[in-house]
This record gives structure tokens, C-alpha cells and sequence, in this order.
């Protein structure tokens, strides 16, 4: 699984890639976390606002802040 957190590096997207490393670990999945900080890589997911997040290419969230446990069932 391929996890992108799109945001422009402010404190919401760091506290969300944060929680989705947490939610990995607890769930004990394999993926790989991407950081996706520019705004025409972010502009190619068609995402209302950012910080959002980016399952298998697919954007599952956009302009929240999910809790590790929120992410988790996103999996």
C-alpha cells in the first residue's frame, strides 16, 4: 500500500503523517509513506484542500486532521 500525505509542509499535514505512521504501526500493515509537498503534484489529485490523504492513488480525505485510529479504517 502507497500512503501520500499532500500538504505544503504546515503543521496539520506533519501532525497527520505522524498519526499515519502511528495508525501502520498499530495496524501492522506494509506501506510506504510519501510526502507530497508540491502544488503541482498536489494539484494532479484534484483534492478540495490540503493536508490530504492518498491511499493506492486514490484520495480518501481532504482537509481534515484524521486520528491514528480514523486512518485505520481508511486501510
Amino acid at each position: 500500500m502507497i500512503i501520500k500525505v499532500l500538504g505544503t509542509g504546515c503543521e496539520k499535514s506533519k501532525v497527520l503523517e505522524d498519526n499515519i505512521n502511528l495508525a501502520i504501526q498499530e495496524a501492522g500493515v506494509a506501506a510506504i509513506v510519501e510526502k507530497i509537498e508540491n502544488r503541482k503534484e498536489i494539484e494532479k489529485y484534484v483534492a478540495n484542500c490540503t493536508p490530504a490523504v492518498v491511499i493506492d492513488e486514490k484520495v480518501v480525505s481532504a482537509g481534515k486532521q484524521l486520528t491514528a485510529e480514523e486512518i485505520k479504517r481508511l486501510f
